[in-house]
């Protein structure tokens, strides 16, 4: 489990949110006043966001982990990047338009009560509460975050994304549309790339290659290309 690439995925991915999250990020109330409090404020509010993405990684590392006893997790690893450069061809639109995104009326009510409190408190549930938001990246994560061996490679998994996209949320919440504008539109075309290295990558892990790092060889089968086992073969040779 590559976790360096859930870092990225949200990193590169931000430019993404800086349209579709970026308006909230900027209405995010202030818990007090003076600069201290809005840095304090957004703050707590992404480490709200970052909290939802750490719990749907346990989930989703939980569901990993009994697929890797069930000795299907290559099989997972393959559909998951299948899938995710599947989306990258069509369109990185379709996954906005799963079924998820409808009958969520009750998210739009408390975001509205939440917004008019300035404490602490509403502001992380308010961030908590956007981690929620149906959002193509998020489920691009998650599939990939499916191909967890433990459960706790799912947390770190979806936790490093969180974190990837901070920076870009906090600066929205600070600057606002000056960077909205600035990096959205000149950069988002590095998105789709992101996620193709994303599916790539979870490609080459399902076909055990043998690659240390990037396609490591299944312990119960070995690996995969016959330059592999040559390559294991002659040094076995040498060593003797």
């Amino acid at each position: 489990m590559m976790l360096w690439t859930g870092f990225m995925l949200g990193l590169v991915g931000s430019l993404h949110c800086a349209g579709m999250c970026g308006p909230l990020a900027m209405a995010v109330p202030v818990a007090g006043s003076g600069r201290a409090a809005v840095i304090r404020s957004r703050l707590v509010y992404n480490l709200g966001r970052v909290l939802t993405y750490a719990a749907m990684g346990a989930v989703v590392g939980v569901l990993g982990q009994a697929f890797a006893l069930a000795g299907v997790q290559r099989l997972i690893s393959l559909v998951a990047g299948a899938v995710i450069l599947a989306g990258v061809l069509v369109s990185s639109r379709w996954l906005n338009g799963l079924p998820v995104h409808r009958g969520l009326v009750w998210l739009k009510s408390a975001f509205g009560r939440l917004l008019q409190r300035r404490t602490l408190g509403a502001v992380a549930l308010l961030g908590g509460l956007n981690g929620l938001l149906p959002c193509g990246l998020v489920y691009v994560a998650g599939t990939a975050a499916l191909a967890s061996h433990h459960w706790w490679e799912g947390v770190a998994y979806m936790t490093l994304f969180g974190l990837g996209t901070v920076p870009m949320m906090f600066g929205l919440g600070l600057v606002g549309m000056k960077l909205q504008s600035l990096l959205r539109f000149r950069l988002q075309r590095l998105v789709p790339a992101s996620l193709a290295l994303v599916g790539g990558l979870l490609l080459l892990r399902g076909l055990a290659l043998g690659i240390p790092y990037v396609s490591p060889a299944d312990p119960a089968t070995g690996p995969a290309c016959p330059m592999c086992v040559e390559h294991e073969t002659e040094e076995a040779v040498s060593l003797n």
